[in-house]
């Protein structure tokens, strides 16, 4: 892990990362925040963050104001990439904001070209954890959440690996991706075009099954612009209610697809994760 930069924040650090990453076979970024007093003999729980479409590390860090809330519960948080990058990693070919870098879809892509370096969802789920639980002062207790795409990534994570991650929660978040322009996208290109693949990617179909449960906590914003043609969080609801799988769906009027909705709702969020996490 090579230092790319660090601020005190808070009390605590706020620290850029790159690594070579065996999963996506290319140079990865990642943000921490150590809260104060984290050290090797008082480790701290972390959540991950997986940002939207078009982001990077940086923009939840900077953007959410979840830094002092962190501070104050003793909660570390990670944040990824939202995809491969480099030079050999292949791109839309339109340079569409929605495809290629800048947006993962958090899965393991099973087709060509993707399939080499588009490996987001292992990346995240075990080696990303196991180099920070290695390096820096954490536990293994982890909670995660996201934003638009990365709350479809942070809904899925969650519900499929309920053993690694107490807690998961969203913005906004891609809720039924085999039914929308993003997700069909992204899906049929990363995963081909055996629908049943899709289905392990998507949280709606994954909740509908009822495999696993785990405290799920969603904030939406009415005047989103992604609202009705790409989120779709009806469709979440339903599937929650016909499984009788209990989840939080929050609608928020007026508010928007924007980090000022996220910040204005992220200390719920975190207190939400620290409560899961046994240290509020």
């Amino acid at each position: 892990m090579e230092i790319i930069s660090e601020n005190k924040a808070f009390g605590g650090r706020h620290i850029r990362y790159r690594h070579h990453s065996e999963m996506t076979h290319c140079e990865m970024t990642f943000a921490v925040f150590l809260p104060p007093f984290a050290s090797k003999d008082n480790p701290v729980p972390v959540l991950y963050w997986l940002s939207g479409l078009t982001c990077t590390d940086e923009n939840f860090m900077q953007k959410a104001g979840a830094m002092k809330w962190a501070a104050d519960l003793g909660l570390a948080i990670v944040a990824p990439d939202t995809s491969p990058r480099g030079d050999n990693v292949p791109d839309d070919e339109n340079g569409d904001y929605d495809f290629g870098l800048g947006a993962g879809f958090y899965v393991d892509a099973s087709e060509a070209p993707w399939q080499q370096h588009y490996q987001m969802y292992s990346y995240v789920t075990e080696e990303l954890p196991a180099l920070i639980e290695t390096a820096l002062p954490v536990t293994r207790e982890r909670a995660i959440s996201g934003h638009s795409m990365g709350g479809h990534g942070a809904l899925v994570i969650g519900l499929r690996q309920p053993n690694r991650f107490v807690s998961v929660s969203a913005f906004s978040p891609i809720a039924n991706p085999m039914s929308c322009p993003w997700g069909e996208k992204a899906l049929s290109a990363y995963l081909g075009d055996d629908k049943s693949k899709w289905q392990q990617y998507d949280a709606s179909w994954l909740i509908s099954q009822k495999q696993h449960t785990i405290p799920v906590l969603i904030e939406q914003g009415t005047s989103d612009q992604f609202l009705k043609e790409q989120l779709k969080p009806e469709r979440l609801l339903n599937a929650a209610q016909q499984s009788d799988t209990p989840i939080t769906l929050n609608m928020h009027e007026g508010y928007d697809h924007s980090y000022f909705f996220i910040a204005t709702f992220i200390r719920s969020h975190l207190e939400f994760h620290a409560s899961h996490l046994g240290i509020l």
